[in-house]
């Protein structure tokens, strides 16, 4: 059975400012969602999946569905904010989305199979759809899960902070933890992230994690059950978020799994601000010079 890519599409792009995941990037239009589903499928992944909201689902599928066409199956599932409650109510005054672990729990019903879980504004590469297919037809089970891991100094934005998840790993490249800090920049010559305590240096090299995960479907009926808790106990907390981080933390602390950090060495890019579209736009132009990709995908 093909693995199948998960496409976390639902944000609201409030710092880019615009709706960032059918902008295009590419010499003929290209999307950098463009750019991951082809390398899915040189992969060899079988189907793709997207997260989305209802309010954009038309303009969404009339961008997509034409180019896949007979190229890769789709899905079509909507995070929006009373899915999946477990009988909870939204709490009052909350607008802000559940977060990246709620939009997983939202595929629930149409993935049945060993799956990889990727943001729709991050660039990965081809090197890093190829290790997470050999990963989900090879090692992948209801034990074992896997990140594609990048070196947090080559996934800054020159433009504002951005938000990783730190890897703390051991010997084996197992991960210990994975700790989402929201605040991280480059000052002076070190990196920094910031918390309620204040700044904090971090190595140049830490492995990070660019929400580029492997699961097992067997993720689901625990997902489920921590996100129902995680509503109860931020019933007052209208901001809290449900990070994937979470659902891994839980996993490797509460259910005995391991979650395999695998080095990526493709270069990461993605757009966070406005400012960092020229640079994307650039770094593709580049690869496509380099013939790594053609003129256009979908010819």
């Amino acid at each position: 059975m093909q693995p199948t890519l998960l496409i976390l599409a639902a944000g609201m792009a409030s710092r880019y400012g615009s709706m960032k995941q059918t902008e295009g990037f590419g010499p003929a239009g290209e999307t950098i969602m463009d750019y991951s589903i082809y390398d899915a499928i040189r992969a060899g992944f079988g189907k793709v999946v997207f997260i989305i909201r209802k309010d954009f689902a038309e303009g969404f599928k009339n961008t997509f569905e034409p180019k896949l066409k007979g190229k890769i199956k789709t899905e079509y599932v909507y995070q929006e904010m009373d899915s999946h409650l477990g009988g909870s109510t939204v709490p009052e005054g909350r607008t802000k989305p559940w977060g990246t672990g709620h939009a997983i729990l939202c595929a629930k019903d149409v993935i049945n199979e060993p799956f990889a879980v990727i943001n729709a504004d991050d660039f990965y590469g081809t090197d890093a759809f190829v290790k997470a297919a050999v990963f989900l037809n090879n090692d992948c089970n209801a034990k074992t899960y896997s990140i594609i891991g990048y070196e947090l100094a080559k996934t800054l934005s020159e433009h504002g902070t951005v938000s990783r998840g730190v890897c703390q790993v051991d010997a084996n490249s197992n991960l210990v933890s994975i700790t989402e800090r929201t605040k991280i920049y480059r000052e002076g010559d070190t990196i920094v992230y910031e918390d309620e305590d204040g700044k904090h240096e971090v190595p140049f090299d830490s492995p990070v994690s660019m929400n580029f995960w492997c699961f097992h479907q067997s993720l689901f009926p625990v997902t489920e059950k921590l996100f129902h808790q995680f509503v109860k106990d931020n019933t007052h907390n209208i901001k809290a978020e449900f990070f994937i981080p979470l659902i891994g933390d839980e996993f490797v602390k509460t259910q005995d799994g391991t979650i395999k950090v695998i080095p990526c060495s493709s270069q990461w890019f993605g757009v966070t601000y406005k400012e960092d579209a020229p640079v994307v736009k650039a770094s593709i132009d580049k690869l496509v010079e380099d013939k790594e990709y053609p003129d256009n995908l979908w010819a």
